[in-house]
């Protein structure tokens, strides 16, 4: 005889059937992806509870650990959950009933915990053998009357017992606690709400199924957080109500506090939802060590058991708005994202408010239909054996003595049916009766109670047999819910003054936006310079680089929208405070970084659309003396990439940009000096693509310099300031207008002392400039200081430039904006009083 043992594995299979393997692979992750749905992640519709949370609380209940009863240790209450329920490791079924007794994160916890659970700081709770529990007596209500045949019961995992698929929920927990779980392929994240508030829509739609998303939103305002907070805006929570889904912003709350003299600071008092709080100030201080943030003096967490405190003390002159903004988009402010998915029917789907109200009525609906069934069962079979104690009462003389005559129980029971038509039940109770229930009290007992089982019956089958009685119970019941368990608000909903933006957090001044002809940009603090008497060097206002030169100085307002025209005849659009601040020293950071130039494409002109009201006109000159007119309105909508301003003919650009009104005089003025002055009107207003009409005529060599507007009650001067520093104002008044495309008359003497004109700008008495050179030396003066003169004259030194530089931009300053000096003497020897003539 062999001794070798058969390998139980080697069997012939009855049959193969050939797969697939991309079709078995598919199926059988599908058949993971359902399990790990329906089986762990995803909570059901009617109790709001994953497995292991129902699981966890069906264990306490039928250990009888509810809130009448003393605590129990955790690892017990874990461990029956584990051996009779849910085998799948302590851990996760510890942190579950953790999670339900932190109040922070259930709005209305449903372990009532002893011992430390964790804090909002992240704090691990303690081990299970030191924790005790017990149900929060608002569990309780979702387990009300499960023993009542209200919900179906499964074979738990070994099938030794059964467990309940849902509880019978006596309040829509579903969005009461809300619930947050990964599933496959699809995740959940249903915020919590009040519970009076959901109680009341529920209500609403009994008593108006037609009730609509809007209907219920006059009851459920928008989710309550237990760590309360604000809801920024009504819009997110319509848009998740109305699809299942939407973007909940969640701001801390916080108030400004004056603290010393001159000082602020900010104290929040509550954060936003599963924020960790430790975490929260500890970011906050890395981001004020690292210079991120900038104007707080000191950081404490002040919280302790009677609530958050977190207290940022502000610096002396600190911006407190600019901080307070800076804290919401990094750190006091966070997206709640809601996805309303639940298991309906053991499938998963997204719900709007309606669904989610409407799936929960109709399993109350369900459950109070069964639990009715049950109690009225219960109530007829009472019903029967009083009906038969009473029959025996009114015959007890026979009955007794049928009994007495009877040899055993059974011949009793047999005969009490057979001489009084007694049921086996009856019978059968009768015979197992004692004596002292058949005194005239004890009967009068049976009475009263037969009354009271008949009433109940009569009520029971009156809500069985009408859905209005049935739904009535459904409302009186969560109206007695809302009353024992309903509190107040903690979330409170603010309204939208949009999303905390880049241009919030940066304060609105004054600045210098330069820029070199490589197209480097940066802008400085208009405060750095100080207003100097002309003909000084002024300082160092940008480091600019071996054959790079400074184009371009001008004044803006940090908020401000700038147009940027290109010598290609492109134009851009950006805001000042996208201009990298840097010091005066910086070379600053290359355009190209920041707007979509070509190879070879430079800003030549800018302007500040904050004095824009929709009249406007861009007027432009070319190079070649082109001028043309636009509506401002054709500059609204610019990409990114920028959008034409006018045509250019080959080797032509784009010079000066002016905004007119229509009713203004076009002053136009050359390098060599000439000025032609003509009405606005006789430029007609066009496209964008379009290229202009001749302005003036121009000699052999010249080149177009700037561009001024102006009109015949204009009482400013035509400041013009050539590369060598020269300059001189005249009154605009002393240019007579002419008719377009003429020579025009001579301005300013460009010989070998003065160079090429530069710029021209329209100022007046109270108006500061701001000159600036290639190799970047810059000087703020008033334009007081530059003698007034006529036309045709040598003007005034107004900046002293070394050998090799030259003036490259000029910038005016309001009036409002100047800030005082002290007075400088004018230097009138350099003030050249030749005559002027026309040409």
């Amino acid at each position: 005889m062999s001794s070798e043992v058969p390998d139980p594995t080697d069997i012939d299979a009855a049959s193969v059937e050939p797969v697939r393997i991309e079709d078995e692979m598919e199926q059988s992750y599908i058949d993971y992806a359902m399990s790990v749905i329906a089986g762990r992640a995803l909570p059901r519709v009617e109790d709001g509870l994953k497995p292991v949370h129902r699981r966890i609380l069906y264990a306490m209940h039928e250990m009888g650990v509810t809130s009448r009863s003393s605590h129990r240790k955790s690892s017990s209450i874990v461990g029956e959950t584990m051996g009779d329920f849910h085998p799948h490791g302590d851990q996760a079924i510890y942190d579950t009933l953790v999670r339900m007794a932190q109040d922070f994160s259930m709005r209305y916890p449903l372990v009532d915990g002893q011992g430390n659970f964790g804090s909002m700081d992240g704090d691990p709770p303690a081990a299970q053998r030191y924790t005790e529990a017990r149900m929060a007596a608002i569990a309780e209500e979702l387990l009300e009357d499960i023993d009542k045949d209200t919900v179906d019961f499964s074979s738990n995992y070994d099938d030794r017992l059964q467990e309940p698929d849902v509880l019978p929920a006596a309040f829509p927990n579903l969005l009461v606690n809300g619930s947050s779980g990964i599933a496959v392929g699809m995740s959940t994240n249903i915020p919590p709400h009040n519970l009076g508030e959901v109680i009341d829509a529920t209500v609403e739609l009994i008593d108006n199924p037609d009730a609509t998303v809007e209907d219920l939103m006059e009851h459920v305002k928008g989710p309550d957080f237990p760590t309360g907070a604000n809801i920024v805006g009504r819009d997110a929570i319509y848009s998740a109500y109305k699809t299942g889904r939407g973007r909940i912003r969640v701001r801390a709350e916080f108030e400004v506090e004056e603290w010393k003299r001159d000082r602020e600071r900010i104290v929040v008092t509550e954060v936003p939802y599963q924020a960790n709080k430790a975490r929260l100030v500890e970011r906050i201080a890395e981001d004020v060590t690292e210079g991120a943030l900038e104007g707080i003096s000191d950081l404490r967490d002040e919280s302790d058991r009677d609530g958050v405190r977190i207290v940022v003390e502000l610096k002396r002159g600190a911006n407190t708005d600019v901080v307070k903004n800076r804290l919401l988009e990094n750190h006091l402010e966070r997206t709640f994202g809601v996805i309303n998915l639940a298991l309906v029917d053991g499938q998963p789907k997204v719900l709007t408010l309606r669904e989610t109200l409407q799936e929960y009525i109709s399993h109350r609906k369900e459950v109070v239909r069964r639990r009715s069934e049950y109690d009225l069962a219960e109530a007829e079979d009472r019903a029967h054996i009083l009906e038969g104690r009473l029959k025996a009462l009114e015959n007890i003389d026979d009955v007794v003595d049928l009994i007495q005559d009877s040899e055993d129980r059974d011949e009793a029971r047999a005969g009490l049916e057979a001489t009084f038509d007694f049921s086996e039940s009856q019978a059968e109770h009768i015979v197992r009766m004692q004596l002292g229930s058949l005194t005239s009290m004890e009967s009068a007992e049976i009475e009263d109670e037969y009354e009271e089982v008949t009433a109940e019956i009569e009520r029971l089958e009156a809500i069985l047999g009408s859905e209005s009685a049935l739904y009535e119970v459904i409302k009186e019941e969560l109206l007695e819910i809302k009353d024992e368990y309903a509190d107040d608000r903690r979330t409170s909903i603010i309204e939208d003054m949009g999303t905390v933006t880049h241009e919030d957090l940066i304060p609105q001044e004054d600045v210098f936006v330069v820029m070199t002809e490589d197209d480097y940009v940066k802008r400085m603090p208009i405060e750095n310079f100080e207003a100097q008497g002309r003909g000084g060097k002024g300082i160092i206002g940008a480091d600019v680089k071996d054959e790079d030169r400074v184009t371009t100085v001008f004044r803006a307002n940090t908020h401000d929208y700038l147009l940027c025209f290109t010598n290609h005849g492109q134009v851009y659009r950006l805001k000042t405070y996208e201009i990298p601040e840097m010091s005066r020293t910086a070379r600053g950071k290359s355009a190209v970084n920041i707007l979509d130039l070509d190879p070879g494409e430079d800003i030549t002109a800018i302007v500040d659309t904050d004095a824009f009201d929709g009249e406007e006109y861009v007027t432009m000159v070319t190079k070649h003396g082109y001028v043309k007119r636009t509506a401002g309105e054709e500059f609204d909508n610019i990409l990114s990439t920028g959008i034409i301003a006018a045509s250019l003919e080959e080797g032509d650009e784009l010079v000066d940009v002016d905004v007119t009104d229509g009713s203004k005089d076009l002053v136009i003025a050359t390098e060599q000096g000439m000025t032609i002055r003509f009405d606005e009107d006789e430029v007609r207003a066009m496209g964008r693509n379009a290229r202009g009409v001749n302005g003036i005529k121009l000699e052999d060599g010249d080149a177009v310099a700037g561009l001024v507007s102006t009109d015949e009650d204009d009482e400013r001067a035509l400041l013009t300031v050539t590369e060598n520093g020269y300059g001189k104002r005249t009154l605009l008044s002393a240019y007579r207008t002419q008719s377009r495309y003429g020579k025009g008359l001579i301005d300013i003497k460009t010989n070998e002392r003065n160079g090429p004109v530069t710029a021209v700008k329209a100022v007046t008495e109270d108006n500061e400039l701001v000159l600036m050179s290639e190799r970047g030396q810059i000087m703020r003066t008033r334009a007081s200081e530059i003698s007034t003169v006529g036309r045709n004259t040598m003007g005034v030194t107004v900046m002293d430039v070394e050998a090799g530089d030259a003036v490259a931009s000029v910038d005016v300053i309001p009036a409002e904006l100047g800030v005082d000096a002290d007075e400088t003497a004018t230097n009138e020897a350099d003030v050249d009083t030749d005559s002027p003539t026309d040409e």
